[in-house]
């Protein structure tokens, strides 16, 4: 079916009142009475970790969302039932649009008492590009959402215009990476890393904490500051809040690396926004691809600027990967 830009527009309210349910079903869990289950799947604890707030938060968005599934032809990729409905992911690839779904991104945080945690929704083409974005983050109650349907011949953006339409939006209002450093008082600004903890166990991180701060002198930064402990999602949204600024995952043969619907969201919004958003060396990210719902084998990099990613693109191309 051929989506115009009023029925994109439905899409992300839909997506958006999902995504605000979920969370704040979220925001009313005692965490402290909460059992901890573990799914056979990647191999990073992040990535096994699983509770029933999961679960309830899928069923919310499913519920929110099913109609425009039958209304609109569109599939239905969720983390928590995506072992367990192969019918839905065969389905991604043959309807021209998927929705993609991260009931709570950041599991493990969520159980530790700490904040990195959010919903995640988007709308993927079968092509692999998000053109709907929702990230609601219930520590915070900020809801970021994007429309971007720039490169989509299939689509009528006539509808579109400045104060409705296509870009990035953080409670309501535009949102836009800053392109340069805030400079401090009296010193120079530095390069922000958001990673996940399984960076700093890749044999080759020192070689990458080397090549990271030969990147910030080029940036004209002084050093390099590490940010670990956050969800995939919230690692994106670090992109939101300062420059020089990056999110990276090296390409690894293991399993992991984040999946579809850990990025889909925040890929969208950060190129919305006017940031980078790439494999790990620089190629564009397909987020529908065969085989596995896994981002491993490529790596990912969402930079605050052109100039940023092309200080680190291509970073350790030789050396062994995890």
């Amino acid at each position: 079916m051929r989506l115009n830009a009023e029925v994109l527009q439905e899409l992300c309210e839909q997506a958006k009142n999902a995504a605000v349910a979920a969370g704040q079903y979220i925001e009313s869990v005692d965490r402290s009475q909460l059992a901890v289950e573990h799914k056979a799947t990647g191999n990073s604890l992040a990535s096994l970790v699983v509770t029933e707030v999961d679960r309830e938060c899928e069923r919310i968005i499913r519920d929110t969302l099913r109609e425009s599934c039958r209304q609109y032809d569109l599939a239905l990729l969720s983390e928590e039932s995506a072992e367990d409905h192969a019918r839905e992911i065969k389905n991604r690839f043959t309807q021209n649009y998927f929705w993609c779904v991260d009931p709570l991104d950041g599991t493990l945080p969520f159980t530790q008492g700490k904040p990195g945690y959010a919903v995640s929704i988007a709308l993927v083409s079968k092509s692999g590009t998000p053109m709907l974005g929702v990230v609601y983050d219930p520590v915070t109650r900020d809801l970021f959402h994007a429309l971007d349907v720039s490169g989509f011949n299939e689509i009528d953006a006539s509808g579109f215009h400045a104060k409705e339409g296509c870009g990035a939006f953080k409670n309501g209002q535009r949102l836009s990476i800053p392109s340069k450093p805030a400079m401090p008082a009296g010193g120079q600004s530095t390069l922000t890393v958001f990673a996940d903890h399984s960076f700093k166990d890749d044999p080759c991180y020192p070689q990458l904490q080397s090549q990271l701060k030969r990147a910030a002198t080029e940036l004209v930064c002084d050093g390099v500051t590490e940010v670990y402990g956050n969800g995939a999602v919230k690692n994106a949204c670090g992109l939101f809040s300062d420059a020089p600024t990056c999110y990276l995952k090296r390409p690894k043969a293991t399993e992991g690396g984040g999946s579809l619907w850990d990025l889909s969201a925040t890929a969208c919004i950060i190129k919305a926004a006017g940031g980078w958003v790439s494999d790990f060396n620089g190629q564009p990210l397909d987020l529908n691809p065969r085989g596995s719902t896994f981002m491993n084998q490529h790596g990912i990099l969402f930079a605050s600027s052109a100039e940023v990613a092309r200080a680190i693109i291509g970073l350790d191309e030789s050396g062994p990967r995890a």
